[in-house]
């Protein structure tokens, strides 16, 4: 009987993981869709990296960097930054693994009482990873794709930093905001 109790609660648990990922994968879609807010280089900033960030404190170190890369990558796709995609899954993923595992280690050495300072120093490493991802790739794309030198390219690429720090900003922003009444909600 005792065995069945378990099986049947864990049964749960990861249902509740599974629906969990999936809804941070479309949350982290949708906010990157709905609100875009154009930049000089082509690009666009918007509040999905909040979900990512997100995803990584909420799902762990597997399910949440697959929950934010999925869900920016598609959104790439759908708006027509397809060249952007692959490079999107995987700069989102390390954005959430790593806000995952800096928030671990923040919880270990910041008391409970600072949760809003771990939150943002996280969001801060998180999206780090974001503007140097993205920094690389896009030197990467501008001068080997489209054959320029790679000073051209790094050139090229230093525009799009100050516009994704502003994104990194809305991102940590929506994640210390959004963090400790989902954790509330949850504990309910």
């Amino acid at each position: 009987m005792n065995n069945t109790a378990n099986t049947v609660n864990n049964e749960n648990k990861r249902m509740k993981r599974l629906v969990l990922t999936g809804l941070l994968a479309a949350l982290t879609f949708v906010g990157t869709m709905i609100i875009k807010i154009p930049t000089s280089t082509g690009g666009y900033i918007h509040p999905g990296d909040g979900f990512v960030l997100l995803s990584g404190l909420l799902l762990g170190p597997v399910l949440g960097p697959f929950a934010a890369g999925f869900g920016s990558a598609l959104s790439d796709l759908i708006s027509g930054y397809l060249i952007y995609a692959p490079a999107t899954f995987i700069v989102k993923a390390l954005s959430a693994l790593t806000a995952c595992l800096i928030h671990k280690m923040l919880t270990r050495l910041i008391p409970k009482s600072h949760l809003i300072i771990r939150l943002i120093l996280t969001g801060i490493f998180g999206e780090l990873i974001m503007v140097i991802g993205y920094f690389l790739f896009e030197i990467f794309m501008l001068s080997v794709l489209n054959e320029v030198s790679i000073y051209a390219g790094l050139v090229a690429a230093v525009g799009g930093i100050i516009p994704n720090l502003i994104q990194c900003a809305f991102g940590v922003t929506i994640a210390t905001l959004l963090y400790p009444l989902l954790i509330r909600l949850s504990q309910d």
